[in-house]
């Protein structure tokens, strides 16, 4: 792998062509530090684009050497993968970031779950809205301490706001006692279900369901709750 991933220069650079400097290769295996250059041109073919990596520089300890053929096909090959890997955790990255922005006011209902219980459905698809709610719960006076997204719980501390946050949301305080509180989220395709269990792991009543929806709703369309994503 590259010493420093996140610092590769470039010698020379225009529309269709790059060259970078000398890249350091971290290999177990090698008692001597690697170093290589590369040329990445793009090109055209049937109406899409895509580029062409080819290894033009090649060191062993510090001293430059001619290209092997072995070393040719190898470091061509990670320099592709590295790129190429790059290049899609960008746009997946892009694409969750749209993805947050087009939703950051989500709609929210009460609903019932297949056992008859009440809950809150937001809607939109869980991973979604599990990046937005450790944005929108401390707002409101939920204090995180736990959180595990493949269980789908988030537990938290309440701590009531203020009168000046109640004014300023528009909402009735929350009549939530100063204890601990765990979302649950549950995955339904392209919505997410939304419950919550006191500090004794009983369910809240509806009424204090449907005193958070609003809230909730309120806090969303709040510029003091932005979207941000979770590492």
């Amino acid at each position: 792998m590259i010493a420093d991933q996140d610092q590769i220069s470039l010698t020379e650079e225009t529309e269709n062509r790059l060259e970078t400097d000398w890249i350091v290769w971290e290999e177990e295996d090698e008692e001597e530090t690697l170093s290589s250059r590369y040329e990445i041109e793009r090109f055209e073919q049937n109406s899409r684009y895509g580029f062409r990596i080819s290894l033009i520089g090649w060191k062993e300890g510090g001293k430059e050497l001619p290209i092997s053929r072995t070393n040719k096909e190898r470091y061509n090959t990670f320099m592709t993968n590295l790129v190429t890997s790059r290049y899609d955790q960008f746009v997946r990255e892009e694409a969750a970031r749209e993805a947050l922005e087009l939703v950051k006011v989500i709609p929210l209902s009460m609903g019932k779950d297949r056992s008859g219980l009440p809950i809150i459905i937001a809607r939109a698809e869980y991973n979604v809205f599990w990046q937005r709610v450790p944005e929108l719960l401390p707002v409101m006076g939920f204090n995180l301490e736990e959180r595990n997204q493949s269980q789908g719980t988030i537990k938290a501390s309440y701590v009531a706001p203020d009168d000046e946050f109640w004014e300023r949301v528009g909402t009735k305080p929350l009549g939530y006692s100063p204890e601990s509180y765990t979302f649950l989220l549950g995955d339904l395709g392209n919505r997410t279900s939304i419950n919550i269990t006191d500090a004794s792991g009983k369910p809240v009543t509806e009424d204090m369901l449907e005193q958070m929806l609003p809230v909730l709703a309120a806090v969303m369309k709040d510029d003091n709750a932005p979207t941000t994503e979770e590492e």
